[in-house]
């Protein structure tokens, strides 16, 4: 790899597209790269590495927000506040487990309403839906 990449290559290596690699700048999570001669814009390896941190944040559930503000701990610092984010990340997702399982049963009973039913008369997941609260 060279020691800059054009916006192109810096997209394919990190698997991402080129508006993504744009958004991400007026987003502030990726520095404006150096211009070099004819206004081409050249990425080091570092946006590269920043391309790839966001990328692994994201895959973990982190909203751009939350990886602004990881990005802003990845200077050294010490690791209490990244884990608070992390923790709190852990919380969202385990709420949203809960939510989920809730809503896997209310299906779950709804179909077998459908089931019980045998196709009858009117459908017991239509007429759910239907009432009101």
């Amino acid at each position: 790899m060279e020691s800059t990449l054009t916006i192109g290559q810096v997209a394919k290596a990190a698997n991402v597209g080129v508006e993504t690699v744009r958004y991400y700048h007026r987003r502030g999570l990726l520095p404006v790269p150096e211009r070099a001669h004819g206004g081409v814009r050249q990425y080091s390896r570092e946006s590269l590495q920043r391309l790839s941190f966001i990328r692994r944040a994201q895959a973990l559930g982190f909203t751009l927000e939350e990886i602004r503000a990881l990005l802003q701990l990845n200077d050294g610092s010490t690791c209490g506040a990244a884990r608070a984010l992390a923790e709190h990340k852990l919380q969202a997702v385990d709420e949203r487990l809960r939510e989920l399982q809730a809503l896997r049963t209310d299906l779950h009973r709804l179909i077998g309403q459908c089931h019980a039913n045998g196709g009858t008369g009117s459908c017991p997941l239509i007429e759910t839906l239907c009432a009101s609260s």
